[in-house]
């Protein structure tokens, strides 16, 4: 697809970071602008449900007053599904900011850590050159586990790391050993596996795992090996702390 310049008067693509879960952990920016764009774009399922960060605005905002854009992102490794279902996006949103409507677009946690707004506002960037874009930090699930935990991830010289969980055991057991305390997010796919890396190092005893962090649907598990075999939610994360 070409590039297509963004006309003058075009409304600004916002990524709005919503936070963890607790619809009370949002910014007063962040509300402010749910409450300013007329256009509020959220992840959507197939089925049209709604997503969690839709749920964690669902407060804030009145939704019959909004246009509320429901996107389904590809959940796919096809480069040519992937590349055409994240044009379709893309465009959902564009034909509301060439009107010179403002798109708010939710995010749980922060829009710039491991979150679907950063690709959709680069994709836009590069098919509607011009477009403003503007992100709005919100509270991450990571530092939702602290608080839920009530443990500080870092203090002093000690250091942090924030890392995917991969089916690569090598590249989990280099993060534990190079870093004081670390948070693994979307564990639930390898649990075991990531259970039997912290056994080989002697960390077994120290991991926790937080589910739906700050949400009224919370669970914390301070000792990650109770889990053992067990199925978690997608949005659950451990913290290793040594």
């Amino acid at each position: 697809m070409e590039p297509e310049l963004a006309p003058i008067g075009t409304g600004t693509l916002y990524g709005v970071g919503v936070g963890p879960g607790d619809p009370e952990l949002i910014t007063l920016k962040a509300c402010r602008l749910l409450r300013e764009c007329p256009v509020i774009a959220y992840p959507a399922t197939k089925k049209g449900g709604k997503s969690y960060a839709h749920e964690i605005v669902e407060m804030h905002i009145k939704a019959d007053e909004k246009v509320m854009l429901g996107l389904v992102f590809p959940m796919t490794r096809d480069p040519g599904q992937l590349a055409s279902g994240w044009n379709r996006t893309a465009e959902l949103c564009w034909n509301e900011l060439k009107q010179g409507r403002d798109v708010a677009f939710v995010t749980e946690g922060d829009p710039n850590l491991y979150s679907t707004f950063i690709h959709l506002a680069r994709l836009m960037q590069e098919l509607h050159p011009g477009v403003p874009v503007v992100s709005i930090p919100g509270i991450s699930s990571v530092l939702g586990a602290a608080a839920a935990l009530g443990q500080p991830l870092a203090d002093g010289d000690q250091r942090v790391g924030i890392i995917p969980a991969t089916e690569d055991p090598e590249a989990l057991k280099e993060a534990l050993l190079h870093h004081d305390t670390v948070v693994f997010l979307k564990v639930a796919k390898v649990l075991d596996l990531l259970l039997d890396v912290l056994d080989e190092l002697g960390l077994a005893g120290k991991a926790s795992v937080v589910t739906k962090v700050t949400s009224p649907n919370e669970t914390v598990w301070r000792d990650a090996r109770e889990l053992r075999g067990q199925e978690l939610e997608y949005l659950s994360l451990m913290v290793v702390s040594k």
